[in-house]
């Protein structure tokens, strides 16, 4: 019997429907919120939902109040806040030098020096509290027996490697959960829980099909976004921050992959090469997922037999 034979038992509903798997991704995982929001206009709820680092997140808000506009309007205010963009995420600006003024070039490369130093001295660039912070401020200290709607979150032991999945079975805090998912290696320190450590989850399953499939009934669908990106053809990394993410995005590529085969649904938005850490544009990402939903709805309604 798996979680969720046993949550619906309880509950006593309809054994029909499916189970929604959200991606990593970083902005990009802003599309999630529009893929939410066509759903809920279609009056489709998932059963449950898994979600990994910025999945997690985002799936988390939701399962505590399944309400998209709500939760766009929220994510909004949260991303223009101080509290967020304070936060400065540690990435090497790869845009020609040629185009910048001699003062943001110079500033550009005393921050790159700075930037190299830290890591060859440290484990991460950002305090851990900070992304435990940002969790608290979207989720606040809602537990997992507070979701409306079942939910897991993905994560990775450190140092073992071994995949975790947290769920109302895990008596773990929320934002712990959360922040312990979206913990980026090298950007953030692992976060502790019980005596363990845990990275992002992303490490081991950016598109957290896999799990989904695990969690689900055999009469459940599998409906996964993948808000991944493509290494670019185009252009060459210039430093080595950029080879590390040209690294970081030919991995993800092929872990997408091998969860598209415990994938019933797959709604890929056309996030295009938006960085992990850029949240500015919210609305147009936001409408990439929706773009993206829509087109899918027909199959996703279809093959459930609606």
């Amino acid at each position: 019997m798996t979680i969720l034979d046993r949550i619906f038992a309880t509950r006593q509903e309809k054994k029909h429907g499916f189970v929604l798997a959200l991606g990593g991704g970083g902005g990009r995982g802003l599309a999630h919120l529009g893929v939410l929001q066509v759903l809920e206009e279609h009056k489709l709820r998932p059963d449950a939902i898994v979600g990994s680092s910025i999945g997690a997140l985002f799936g988390a808000m939701y399962a505590i109040e399944p309400d998209a506009k709500s939760l766009i309007r929220r994510a909004g205010k949260i991303l223009a806040s101080e509290a967020f963009t304070s936060i400065e995420l540690p990435m090497l600006d790869e845009t020609d030098s040629q185009d910048q003024s001699w003062l943001s070039r110079l500033t550009a490369a005393a921050k790159q020096t700075l930037q190299y130093t830290r890591a060859a001295t440290d484990t991460a660039m950002v305090d851990t509290d900070a992304l435990i912070e940002i969790a608290f401020t979207f989720c606040g200290g809602e537990s997992f027996a507070d979701a409306k709607i079942p939910l897991f979150i993905t994560a990775v032991q450190f140092p073992n490697g071994e995949e975790h999945l947290f769920s109302v079975d895990s008596d773990v805090k929320l934002p712990c959960a959360i922040a312990a998912s979206m913990a980026i290696p090298g950007v953030f320190n692992p976060v502790s829980i019980k005596g363990e450590k845990y990275v992002d989850g992303g490490v081991a399953s950016e598109l957290p099909s896999k799990e989904a499939r695990m969690v689900a009934r055999s009469d459940q669908l599998v409906l996964a976004v993948n808000v991944g990106s493509r290494p670019r053809k185009d252009v060459e990394p210039v430093n080595v921050y950029g080879m590390l993410d040209w690294t970081s995005e030919v991995k993800s590529l092929y872990l997408r992959k091998y969860a598209r085969e415990y994938t019933d649904v797959l709604i890929e938005p056309l996030v295009g090469f938006t960085q992990w850490h850029d949240f500015s544009n919210p609305e147009q990402e936001i409408d990439k997922g929706r773009q993206a939903a829509l087109e899918m709805m027909p199959e996703l309604i279809a093959k459930l037999g609606l």
